[in-house]
């Protein structure tokens, strides 16, 4: 009797602990499909259809790609110019698919437009890397020598990728970081900057536009990243 007893107990526990396994595993997979179906509605909603995300009605920011600073533990011209060049892409990145209005629309009351922050870190790379590190030219450049009325998107991000192919020939070819250039763009200060100077310089202002450029682009269409 006892044995009889004790195995309809056991019996009895065991299809208990299984139905309760099979119901936690059920709910799981439900829980798991509901956050899927979630997560694709929420994608849905920020695209149209096609996966690009941009100025729908009705949708909240979207997301540029997020490209992280770079990585790495190497020499300090290769770590200075490896910042530099990633904070230049960050740039570029907020013109990347908006159209020509919209990249010289003004995003600030001073008149300040995406497309005005790529022609004037264009002018300050010329200046400091070539006018005043290497010496070439007679005066350095302005930023609104030229009206941006009429210019595009692929004509100022072509004249910027110049611009930053010939400032890092310049880097490549200084023997250190400590050589002082030819001149310096400060009417106060005589002699010319190390070209470690130059490129702290342009990191930080660089960057500081990078982070102009968040703003205006985000006015413009909701997109944000970097």
């Amino acid at each position: 009797m006892t044995d009889n007893t004790e195995n309809a107990e056991h019996t009895e526990h065991t299809e208990h602990t299984e139905h309760a396994e099979h119901t936690e595993h059920a709910e799981h997979i439900e829980h798991a499909e509901h956050i899927e179906h979630a997560e694709h509605a929420e994608h849905a909603d920020r695209t149209d259809g096609t996966g690009r995300t941009g100025n729908l009605p009705g949708a909240g920011p979207s997301k540029l790609s997020d490209t992280r600073p770079p990585s790495m533990n190497a020499d300090e011209p290769t770590t200075l110019l490896a910042f530099l060049d990633y904070l230049r892409a960050a740039v570029l990145a907020k013109v990347d698919g908006l159209s020509d209005e919209d990249a010289r629309r003004p995003g600030v009351p001073s008149g300040t437009s995406l497309l005005w922050l790529v022609r004037h870190l264009t002018v300050v790379e010329r200046n400091w890397f070539e006018w005043a590190y290497q010496g070439v030219g007679e005066k350095p450049g302005e930023s609104d020598e030229v009206p941006l009325d009429g210019t595009t998107v692929a004509a100022e991000v072509a004249a910027y990728r110049d611009a930053i192919a010939r400032s890092n020939a310049v880097a490549a070819a200084a023997p250190d970081l400590d050589r002082p250039g030819v001149r310096s763009l400060r009417p106060d200060v005589a002699e010319g900057p190390s070209l470690r100077w130059v490129l702290v310089h342009m990191i930080e202002e660089t960057g500081r536009h990078a982070g102009h450029a968040d703003i205006i682009r985000e006015q413009l269409d909701g997109a944000v990243g970097r």
